[in-house]
């Protein structure tokens, strides 16, 4: 098929109250579609309806069905509210137009929505009701239709362990993003920064480390504390109280340590295939290609540093157990109870046997969760493969290249793949 002369229709649909979704097809010379398999994509808190994978699976001859979640008063449900989403959105595809296939995509964030999704789907709700959990899953009373497969592009740690990873611990006063311990400040040139790029000493990361857990368990159990009071008709408000976080921001800008130390998080323990500029694969150890980013601190900011939500949100969307020894290095992380959250893919894959692809992107800074998701996964049927130089928006990391056209046309390697891996499960 030539990608480029297929005509593709959109639709936009409404999946719901406040659920929008854009539809892409391709039209065979009889107005059908060409194929029965459908995929759907939504992200856990952005504007997804032109995803780039909307047109790009559709100029190969499948459907896809680009869908938001709710918002309300410019504040995100929780990750339990969106599911009436997902819900919405299956239900859609599998019974109105009854494709025969429909596969999940979760891309960044979105990963956290659709392995959730599927996990229940899959298992029942009651894998996220045991007393590990910071807050069990209610009873929703919703149909969760189990996908075919689960695609996880450059999928993220997870809601929760980015906010983790986005936390300054050197803040020392939970209602100021202006006060800072300059002893955890990762900005001060004595402790290593250097705004070209940081490569920090292995006794000043484990002291970040180990305070940013520490201050990770304190907020939890604080929220967890006024959650009680709500409960019990103490609270600031009878259904829920606001939340502020100094310094927490899980935007990539804010993402802590890791982006401006590239030794950190900077390849994989085994080797993976990786897909090159020419569209050759080659098995072997997989490295990142980005160098060192975010040379400006954001937590003195309240609109780019703070994290703005509610206690229920918090504890329910983005809220992780972590321990003392709390860390990560070149390859490794640990330190985190997966167990504790719904809100990363890490720990929903060990639930999830559908058919499972997850692809990493070796020009952004989350590509390393590839590994620990396909190990956990529990799919007889998955497939891992990383495309170099690609961004984390799938485009080339052109900053990084070492010579223009170096990485290719990433967006098309990708969906390539992508729609090869899919044709192999028709």
């Amino acid at each position: 098929m030539d990608i480029n002369a297929t005509k593709i229709m959109t639709t936009f649909v409404r999946l719901g109250r406040r659920v929008p979704g854009v539809l892409y097809e391709s039209a065979a010379g009889d107005g059908t579609t060409a194929k029965r398999t459908a995929v759907l994509v939504m992200h856990s808190d952005e504007d997804y309806l032109t995803c780039p994978t909307g047109p790009e699976l559709a100029s190969r001859g499948f459907t896809v069905l680009c869908a938001n979640v709710m918002v309300k008063e410019g504040l995100f449900f929780s990750q339990i509210e969106k599911m009436s989403c997902v819900c919405a959105a299956m239900d859609y595809l599998k019974n109105t137009l009854k494709m025969d296939r429909v596969y999940l995509m979760g891309h960044s964030g979105g990963a956290t929505l659709m392995t959730c999704y599927q996990a229940i789907a899959e298992n029942g709700a009651d894998i996220f009701r045991g007393e590990e959990m910071i807050y069990p899953w209610p009873e929703d009373g919703r149909c969760y239709i189990p996908a075919d497969g689960v695609l996880l592009l450059d999928a993220n740690w997870g809601n929760s362990v980015m906010q983790l990873l986005s936390l300054d611990p050197a803040v020392t006063d939970e209602k100021s993003g202006k006060k800072i311990n300059e002893e955890l400040n990762l900005f001060n040139p004595d402790n290593g920064f250097r705004p070209e790029g940081s490569t920090y000493t292995e006794a000043f990361r484990r002291k970040f480390m180990a305070a940013q857990s520490a201050r990770n368990m304190r907020i939890l159990r604080q929220a967890q504390e006024r959650l009680v009071c709500i409960d019990r008709g103490e609270g600031n408000y009878a259904d829920d109280e606001p939340l502020i976080i100094p310094g927490a921001n899980q935007a990539f800008f804010n993402n802590k340590l890791y982006p401006q130390d590239i030794s950190l998080m900077a390849h994989t323990r085994e080797a993976y295939d990786l897909i090159h500029a020419d569209g050759s694969i080659t098995h072997e150890q997989i490295r990142s290609a980005r160098k060192p980013e975010n040379p400006v601190s954001m937590t003195d900011n309240l609109a780019e540093g703070g994290r703005m939500m509610t206690v229920r949100n918090y504890l329910s969307s983005y809220a992780v157990k972590t321990a003392e020894n709390y860390g990560y290095d070149a390859e490794h992380v640990w330190g985190i109870d997966w167990n504790s959250t719904y809100t990363s893919p890490v720990s929903n894959a060990a639930y999830i046997h559908a058919p499972m692809l997850i692809m990493g992107m070796t020009g952004g800074g989350e590509f390393l969760a590839a590994e620990e998701i396909y190990h956990r996964a529990a799919a007889e049927d998955k497939s891992i493969c990383f495309v170099e130089g690609a961004s984390h928006k799938f485009t080339p990391a052109t900053a990084y290249e070492a010579y223009p056209g170096q990485f290719g046309d990433t967006m098309k390697l990708l969906h390539d793949y992508v729609a090869g891996w899919l044709e192999e499960r028709q």
